[in-house]
């Protein structure tokens, strides 16, 4: 059942859901019949990245594939530092999330003899993609759970309400605080439970150029980290190599399955560029076919997916998404190259959780990609994203199901709230444009100490809420960025572009820890250029 603010109760002994996409309903779905309240700032389908997703879902299903085999390939691509058990767990429990959504009514393609069809992508070594028509499986999946949540008597749905406070007594969750999204003048809500769930998704929000949602601007991550949550691999943010340009924001995206088809990347004078760059060529892992699409645009030859000869007339029929943005921008993929650039697309790291997707605060649980579970490493394998949120968000069911949640003692207090001011809109521009100039697809120590301190101005002096917490995770992403004085997988450090062996592990850190780093770089003076992110 649907609710609107008005009529809002401010205790519940439900489980708290924050967030409308892939590992929030699913995991509303798979507590039913336990009363859960769902927390969706856009109206539900709308404003999740997981919903814009077109590449579909890793799974072993195919003959003659394996979930070791599927492990292996994570593994392979996650620059050394993948927990091997929880992608081997993920990999496992594949088949059984697929049929899962099946149930709940997600049309998956199938072939001639009515078996799942599966699809190729980069650094996969099998054909073990599920799609649905091609390139539209985020926003089927999310439809079909969609309907099933408004079905579903035991979900209350709330719906226009951003989560901007996690409150915490004694280490432990308490409730949120809630705000009307896009109304930064109203009230506050406040609601008190013992159980939260964060699926809030991710950061790519925060770039100037990115494929995700407005909604994409990591406030989750933010409000865990003010409550203490130990945060995971901020620093590896992946870039999706093919974002269209065609002046949009957020950037529509060209698929990997394009490339998977047999597409190419060439520059503006027609030649292919991948090939001398890795030995997969155009299906290399994401971070080094990134780079590759970047050097062209930074020597001034352009950057363009070329689906002529592969696709041709075949292209709208197999790629519908893809070719409607592309018409829209007044560019006919069947004739014409497609223009394109890097653009922040997931991010790796998030909340901290174990394998049943538990924070390290009581009563506070995260699934989808404002979590870390050390199934990425530090490079997302394609289409292992929206696995990863149907296995935990099952896995967080089973644990609060398997569990008594305390009532709660009593309404939590009204923070501290600051007020959106005119600023915010230029601040927000200049906070996304720091970002990708530099914690963005190549950075170096110099730009990223300038982002550590422009940031931990921000986060301290800003009279907005909202921004706040758009700054507090921009320090911390910028900060771990700083510290990892190596390349690995997604992040690559032009002044330090080896691996480092001795930094072969994960990086876990806290709000504190980045203030630290803030605080270390205070006397280092700013270069010329750097401009006040506060106006």
């Amino acid at each position: 059942m649907t609710n609107n603010i008005h009529n809002f109760t401010r205790s519940t002994d439900d489980v708290v859901i924050v967030g409308g996409g892939l590992a929030g309903l699913f995991c509303a779905l798979k507590l039913a019949p336990r009363p859960v309240t769902l927390i969706s700032a856009a109206p539900l389908g709308q404003g999740a990245s997981s919903a814009w997703a077109q590449g579909g879902i890793a799974a072993a299903v195919a003959e003659g594939d394996s979930p070791e085999a599927h492990a292996a390939d994570t593994i392979a691509v996650g620059g050394g530092i993948v927990d091997e058990a929880v992608a081997l767990g993920i990999a496992r429990e594949a088949s059984q999330r697929i049929h899962d959504l099946l149930a709940y009514g997600v049309p998956f393609d199938r072939d001639l003899e009515g078996r799942l069809a599966v699809g190729r992508e980069a650094a996969h070594s099998a054909r073990r993609i599920v799609h649905v028509r091609g390139d539209g499986a985020g926003a089927a999946i999310v439809a079909a759970l969609s309907d099933a949540v408004r079905r579903t008597p035991s979900i209350r749905l709330i719906e226009g309400l951003v989560a901007e406070a996690l409150l915490t007594e004694d280490g432990a969750v308490t409730g949120l605080q809630l705000r009307e999204a896009g109304n930064f003048a109203a009230r506050p809500v406040m609601i008190a439970s013992r159980a939260v769930v964060l699926a809030t998704g991710g950061i790519g929000h925060l770039y100037a150029v990115t494929t995700n949602p407005v909604e994409a601007g990591g406030s989750g991550l933010a409000i865990a980290a003010h409550a203490g949550a130990v945060i995971a691999d901020p620093e590896f943010v992946q870039f999706h190599p093919t974002a269209i340009m065609v002046g949009r924001d957020p950037a529509p995206l060209a698929t990997e399955a394009l490339r998977g088809e047999g597409a190419t990347l060439i520059n503006g004078n027609g030649e292919r560029f991948m090939t001398a760059s890795h030995p997969l060529a155009e299906l290399a892992p994401r971070d080094i076919v990134a780079r590759g699409v970047f050097a062209e645009i930074a020597a001034g030859r352009g950057a363009f997916l070329d689906a002529r000869e592969a696709l041709g007339t075949r292209f709208a029929e197999q790629f519908p998404t893809v070719y409607a943005s592309c018409i829209a921008a007044g560019i006919d993929p069947a004739t014409q190259a497609i223009p394109i650039a890097p653009a922040a697309h997931y991010h790796m790291g998030g909340i901290t959780v174990d394998e049943r997707g538990r924070s390290s605060i009581d009563g506070l649980w995260a699934g989808g990609e404002v979590s870390s579970t050390g199934a990425h490493g530090a490079n997302r394998l394609a289409s292992n994203s929206l696995l990863e949120a149907v296995v935990y968000a099952a896995r967080i069911a089973d644990d609060i199901a398997g569990g008594a949640i305390p009532s709660p003692a009593r309404h939590p207090d009204t923070l501290v709230t600051p007020r959106a001011s005119a600023q915010d809109t230029a601040s927000v521009k200049r906070l996304r444009a720091m970002m990708s100039a530099r914690v963005g697809v190549i950075r170096d120590g110099d730009g990223l100490a300038e982002a550590v301190r422009q940031f931990a101005a921000l986060e301290r002096e800003t009279t907005s809420i909202a921004l706040r917490n758009m700054a507090t995770t921009a320090l911390l992403v910028a900060a771990s960025a700083w510290n990892r004085r190596e390349s690995r997988g997604a992040h690559f450090r032009s002044d330090h572009p080896a691996e480092n062996p001795a930094q072969a592990q994960r990086t876990m850190t806290t709000l504190a820890a980045a203030r630290e780093v803030a605080e270390s770089l205070t006397d280092r003076p700013l270069p010329r250029t750097a401009q006040s992110m506060i106006a």
